[in-house]
């Protein structure tokens, strides 16, 4: 019965988007009515949407609107497109794909997926505008390297918890994910976004300005560079600085509290806002206006992923995860298919690849115990399960759907279908690499 709850409630959903009723209106009601027929009381109910809406925006508010605000900054001022161009020069129009595609690998290493997102957007909406390629052509595989990365490979948290968890050797689990997240990437990435190639998107939002600035009055390419990876380069410094210094080492707490997201991203936009603002002559004004409009551009997107986060926190409340480990017992499947298989069944049902890969690893650590299976293995397994079928429920669905102009159809035939192909393409590599080792 819970997944007919859930199937009729994710249709609904569906549905009224099609009917271009407001996400953020139709996630709530969608959210409500699922947490009645689960059999959640309505002081539940209420509960959950106040944890949903404060979990969601702890994680996600500030850095959606720094990096916004930065994106704005770095797209106003003309640096995004002095970054494209260079991009575009060094690796020709020919190789783009894999431009972003390496880029996308190299910040997805130290960033959480939301914050590399965000601080790529604009770059890809200039590339787009500078080459006039098709959008989804572009994001693709930039959005398919920091998913892979975030799903396989440590210091990001699913990976180090299940790590963790399973007593897994974090240099095997990284030999072992970067074996796997190559073909993933190079599949569910110029592959996938090769064949959306034909799929036509309004270059409208936040980042599709339609100014041009003349060439030679673009900033210099160096600076350009500097600041907008400025968060990659402060948020690396503190993940190299964990494994190698002291942790009650001053140098290591100045590092850590400089590489939070938050803080780099907030360093990031005080020096594009000085160096591309009032260092280049412009008044106070003028730049308060960039920041102006980086906010006002994101409140309704960072509204629709906010009323995501409460679906997940009901569908997660009202112990759907409970039902899912109930039902695996009784199923008789190899280790790392069970292992996969229970927790895609988690990321369809709760929304979240962290939430369903932490929730699976109490489900399947015990078999550790009864089995020969590779500890690293099993970590993959679980990460490749966290990222089937990306849909309503999960609030990266809606930032990929809202900062694209997508309709639903599009998102689930982009989105969804990029990460369900790494997820398979992840099961596939686990079984191949358990045949070998």
């Amino acid at each position: 019965m819970t997944f007919i709850i859930i199937a009729l409630a994710i249709s609904l959903q569906i549905f009224l988007s099609v009917k271009k009723v407001s996400p953020f209106i139709s996630l709530l009601i969608v959210a409500i009515l699922s947490g009645f027929f689960l059999g959640m009381k309505p002081l539940e109910i209420i509960k959950s949407i106040e944890t949903g809406v404060g979990s969601t925006l702890s994680d996600l508010a500030l850095i959606l609107c720094l990096g916004a605000v930065l994106g704005k900054i770095l797209e106003s001022s003309g640096a995004a497109k002095k970054i494209s161009a260079t991009l575009i020069n060094g690796f020709g129009i020919k190789n783009i794909q894999w431009s972003l595609l390496l880029t996308g690998f190299l910040v997805g290493l130290p960033l959480y997926y939301n914050a590399g997102f965000i601080i790529l957007i604009p770059l890809v909406f200039s590339i787009a505008k500078e080459t006039r390629l098709p959008l989804l052509y572009l994001v693709i595989p930039m959005a398919a390297s920091l998913s892979t990365v975030h799903c396989f490979l440590p210091p990001h948290p699913s990976p180090v918890i299940l790590i963790n968890a399973f007593k897994a050797d974090l240099g095997k689990t990284l030999i072992y994910g970067l074996i796997i997240a190559v073909p993933a990437i190079i599949i569910a990435g110029p592959v996938l976004g090769t064949l959306l190639r034909n799929v036509k998107i309004d270059m409208v939002g936040l980042f599709a300005s339609k100014e041009d600035i003349p060439y030679e009055n673009l900033p210099p390419a160096l600076p350009s560079f500097i600041i907008a990876m400025l968060p990659v380069f402060l948020i690396t410094s503190s993940v190299i600085s964990r494994s190698f210094l002291p942790a009650e080492s001053l140098v290591n707490k100045i590092l850590a509290f400089l590489g939070d997201a938050n803080i780099a991203l907030l360093l990031a936009v005080l020096v594009a806002l000085w160096y591309f603002g009032l260092h280049s002559g412009r008044k106070m004004e003028n730049v308060m206006k960039w920041l102006n409009e980086g906010i006002s551009g994101i409140s309704v997107i960072l509204l629709i992923i906010t009323a995501g986060g409460v679906f997940k926190q009901v569908l997660t409340d009202s112990g759907t995860a409970a039902h899912i480990s109930s039902l695996s017992v009784q199923w008789h499947l190899p280790v790392l298919v069970f292992a996969w298989l229970v927790t895609a069944l988690l990321r369809v049902t709760l929304g979240s690849a962290t939430v369903a890969g932490i929730t699976a690893s109490g489900i399947v650590a015990p078999l550790l115990a009864t089995t020969h299976v590779s500890p690293e293995l099993l970590v993959l397994a679980v990460g490749a399960g966290s990222v089937f079928m990306s849909h309503v429920n999960d609030t990266a669905f809606w930032m990929f759907k809202e900062f694209f102009n997508l309709s639903i159809k599009q998102t689930f035939f982009s989105w969804t279908l990029m990460e369900t192909t790494i997820s398979f393409i992840g099961l596939i590599g686990v079984l191949i690499l358990n045949s070998i080792i």
